[in-house]
């Protein structure tokens, strides 16, 4: 397997290859990096990762990470010698995505106006620390670990610092943790500190804690674990690979994510170009990205909402210099992102670029949702007895709204993902204190 791993730039006329030991998270021109294999799977490991739904007593068979290791070897091991798995993989004891699976919940298949059979919703909630997040630090921390790094950095609005602290307390190495001053759930914050990261706070939004970030990891030895990190991209393509072999393999007509910094949609996109060419899958599903009104960048830029001009991947030559003023209107106006869904509060997606080549390769949508109906959404997936974070309820009012606007179809197969789990006690509290809510159950003296 030596030599099969590497990294290369982004864009096609870029094109520039690094060995895959390297740290950088993006090439020498500024682009963002993807991890390529040279040898293509035999989809006869389709069999194999479901045979190792049965453990063995392997941490690595009963991870929904690295049960798919052959697909994400970067390490270029012997994935079958558990000895070579044991120096290098991280895990925590197996728990990384193994309880994560799509579900059928017929309260929220009744509120979007869906057949029960045709929607599936995946709680990423499950992982260890709450989020989707472990899946990606899994394997961003196993490249850490393989090159050697003593500190890993990250920037957070919650579910990040406490996936990165966890991940690195359980490794015995350091982990430093910049974060919006007074804009992280307090619940997510205490995991944080729990796990013993040190928390920088920064004066600013996100945004200015990812930059501040990337720029002391550069100057202080720190390995970044945000999703510019394209080993974060590689853990996080097993969210989608748990949905399809739960379908067998066959793809759905839409795959629908909450839009954030965009890692989801560009891992969820590099795993469908991958099953695609590999044969592993004959149709390729659409993605659907959810922003928040009060973070809309994506939305605004795709669906022409700036300027005019629909901004697309453009077979690798996107117009970079419309998302730049993009930007400067942003700050010119004094326009911050705003959004009590804090987890995708992000007005710079650091990952833009990947999700609109996820966006063209799937024949992707983007759309915005508001506040209200996210806490609908939340809520009503409560009501199926499953626990989702704000942002997770972009996904179930997303689809509830494309299917109202006809884009997807009554008898479309939808899978949607819940990114998170609640850590901010008081949301689903004030909800239900308010009679005008849709699933309000107010409290009875």
């Amino acid at each position: 397997m030596q030599g099969d791993a590497y990294l290369k730039c982004i864009i096609p006329k870029c094109g520039l290859e690094y060995p895959i030991e390297s740290t950088n998270v993006q090439c020498e021109k500024g682009h963002l990096l993807d991890v390529k294999y040279k040898n293509k799977p035999s989809p006869e490991l389709k069999e194999v990762f479901y045979k190792r739904r049965n453990s063995e007593g392997s941490i690595f068979n009963e991870s929904g990470v690295w049960r798919f290791r052959e697909l994400l070897n970067f390490c270029q091991i012997d994935t079958e010698n558990i000895e070579e798995c044991s120096k290098y993989l991280v895990s925590l004891d197996g728990a990384e995505g193994r309880q994560s699976k799509p579900y059928h919940m017929s309260k929220a298949a009744d509120f979007i106006g869906i057949a029960n059979d045709n929607l599936w919703l995946q709680p990423e909630g499950y992982n260890p620390s709450g989020s989707f997040k472990d899946n990606g630090m899994a394997t961003a921390v196993t490249h850490a670990k393989m090159v050697g790094a003593k500190k890993i950095v990250c920037a957070s609005t919650g579910n990040t610092s406490a996936s990165a602290g966890m991940f690195a307390a359980n490794e015995g190495i350091n982990c430093d943790v910049y974060i919006p001053a007074g804009q992280i759930a307090p619940g997510k914050l205490s995991q944080a500190y729990q796990f013993g990261a040190q928390i920088v706070e920064v004066d600013g939004n996100f945004d200015d804690a990812l930059k501040q970030s990337l720029d002391d990891a550069q100057n202080y030895d720190g390995y970044t674990v945000n999703s510019v990190n394209p080993f974060r991209i590689e853990g996080q393509k097993t969210i989608p690979f748990r949905a399809l072999e739960y379908l067998n393999w066959e793809a759905p007509d839409w795959i629908v994510y909450p839009g954030g910094a965009l890692g989801n949609t560009s891992s969820c996109g590099k795993a469908l170009m991958e099953l695609y060419e590999w044969g592993w899958i004959k149709k390729i599903p659409r993605i659907a990205v959810i922003n928040s009104e009060g973070a809309s960048t994506l939305s605004d830029l795709y669906n022409g909402e700036f300027e005019n001009e629909k901004l697309r991947w453009n077979k690798g030559n996107p117009n970079t210099e419309l998302i730049s003023r993009y930007y400067d209107h942003l700050d010119n106006e004094g326009i911050r992102p705003k959004t009590k869904a804090t987890a995708i509060q992000i007005g710079r997606p650091a990952n833009i670029l990947k999700g609109l080549r996820a966006l063209e390769f799937t024949n992707g949508v983007a759309t915005t949702v508001s506040d209200s109906e996210m806490l609908d959404g939340m809520s009503v997936v409560g009501l199926n007895g499953f626990d989702c974070e704000m942002a997770s309820g972009a996904t179930v009012v997303g689809i509830k709204k494309l299917m109202g606007e006809g884009i997807i179809k009554k008898d479309d197969v939808v899978v949607g993902i819940l990114t998170g789990r609640q850590k901010d006690a008081m949301i689903p509290v004030d909800y239900h204190k308010n009679t005008e809510n849709t699933f309000a159950i107010p409290p009875r003296n």
